[in-house]
């Protein structure tokens, strides 16, 4: 059975990205709201979106943050990784960007979101996260490294004490 998973990641640029992760089947992620969904909660407001955050993570195995180019600047993903390390769920990173979008075009790697959420007594959470690139000129070879490799590592994730 698929370990199930909070996936994380820029849901305007890399939706269709991510559409392809959860495809392989490697692991089990949370159900991704629809664009018209996604709306409908936002429109609730900050507090229904953390809710919303919440409720997905809370039995899920891992955190995996899908990391395309710019990922690092969105502040729901910062606050995803921030309420994971908190709520001490795994975390892992995956780069993204070598897989081809819905107009067949890969994009340029992004800044590590991991380092940009700081902690409390110095540096960041990208001091501990991973954060894998995965293997690859084309976009056949990324989506084939990931899916060998994802299971393990969601299973090599993270896991503060």
């Amino acid at each position: 059975m698929a370990k199930s998973v909070f996936f994380s990641f820029h849901y305007d640029r890399d939706y269709w990205r991510v559409q392809q992760i959860i495809q392989m089947g490697a692991v089990e992620g949370q159900t991704i709201l629809n664009a018209q969904k996604w709306e409908e909660v936002k429109r609730q407001g900050d507090a229904a979106i953390e809710k919303w955050i919440a409720d997905q993570m809370a039995y899920k195995a891992a955190v995996v943050v899908l990391v395309g180019s710019e990922t690092a600047s969105r502040p729901w993903v910062r606050r995803e990784i921030a309420y994971a390390w908190n709520n001490r769920k795994p975390l892992v990173g995956v780069r993204i960007h070598g897989l081809s979008d819905r107009n067949s075009n890969t994009d340029s790697p992004g800044s590590n979101p991991f380092t940009e959420v700081k902690l409390k007594n110095g540096g960041s959470v990208g001091d501990h996260v991973t954060l894998h690139t995965p293997s690859g000129g084309t976009s056949q070879a990324v989506y084939a490294s990931i899916k060998a490799n994802l299971t393990a590592w969601v299973e090599g994730a993270y896991k503060r004490s």
